[in-house]
C-alpha cells in the first residue's frame, strides 16, 4: 500500500488470529494504510452486493444463533 515494501509472511499461529493481535497489527499500519485498507473493504462488499447501500434500518435475526467451530 501506499508504495512502501513491507514483509509480508505466513503464520499458521492460532494466538496471531485472535482479535487482540488482529487489532494489535491494525494500530502498526499508517493512517493511509488504514484507510487504503477501509477503501479495499468497502468495494469488495460493494462487489458482492451492490444493492446493500439501498438497505435501510436493518433488524437483528430472530431466533437463536449457533456459532460453529472447528477448535
Amino acid at each position: 500500500m501506499d508504495g512502501e515494501v513491507t514483509t509480508e509472511r505466513i503464520s499458521h499461529d492460532r494466538q496471531e488470529e485472535t482479535p487482540a493481535a488482529k487489532a494489535r497489527w491494525f494500530q502498526t499500519l499508517s493512517l493511509s494504510q488504514r484507510m487504503a485498507l477501509l477503501c479495499s473493504f468497502t468495494d469488495l462488499i460493494l462487489a458482492v452486493n451492490p444493492e446493500i447501500m439501498e438497505q435501510k434500518d436493518a433488524q437483528p435475526v430472530e431466533g437463536r444463533v449457533q456459532v460453529l467451530s472447528n477448535a
